[in-house]
């Protein structure tokens, strides 16, 4: 990691290094309890969700560390879009999912609406501090944004599948996650 990152940008990237590990536990986890033959339940494979939720919350600790750090400096977004932006979506995706398509809802939607807001918040505050251009911070809002619509029809699509066809359908969002932390890692390393 070059050394000249600034402090906001040197705790965004690390904390997209642990949700990268995060996604990769829960992956895990994933795959063996869902699995269509011979699935690995309880402790056997739920041992993978305790790693992957330390590594979740120090990703946020870290996240939020270099978002506060950057918070003085004008991101790609207003102050506050990101958040009341995905709150009203998590609320319409909420009512949307329940309602109309009469979904189950379970903590996955909370994931994918926060992952979209945690990492829209980085890319405003990436620009913000310099570390990404106009140009590359929209193409990741719009990579972020592409995502997450996929995600969310994974998400309403689950029940409906079968037990193969769902455990890869319960792979897209983490994997998509995983990438684009990846992704805009990257873009850092080669800034």
């Amino acid at each position: 990691m070059p050394r000249n990152f600034a402090f906001q940008t040197r705790q965004i990237f690390f904390g997209n290094l642990l949700l990268i590990l995060c996604c990769a536990f829960y992956l895990a986890w994933w795959i063996l309890a869902f699995r269509p033959a011979n699935p690995v339940r309880g402790f056997q494979s739920g041992w993978l969700l305790l790693p992957a939720l330390a590594a979740g919350i120090a990703a946020t600790v870290f996240a939020a560390r270099g978002l506060g750090a950057a918070a003085a400096r004008p991101g790609l977004f207003p102050p506050g879009w990101v958040l009341w932006g995905g709150a009203a979506a998590y609320a319409a995706a909420l009512a949307v999912t329940k309602f109309l398509l009469h979904r189950p809802v379970t903590t996955e939607l909370l994931l994918i609406v926060g992952w979209a807001m945690l990492a829209l918040s980085e890319v405003s505050a990436l620009f913000g501090a310099g570390a990404f251009t106009r140009g590359t911070a929209a193409v990741f809002a719009a990579v972020i944004a592409a995502g997450t619509a996929v995600s969310l029809c994974c998400y309403v699509l689950y029940y409906r599948l079968s037990c193969t066809a769902g455990l890869i359908d319960g792979i897209v969002p983490l994997a998509a996650a995983a990438l684009i932390m990846a992704a805009m890692n990257l873009v850092l390393l080669r800034g």
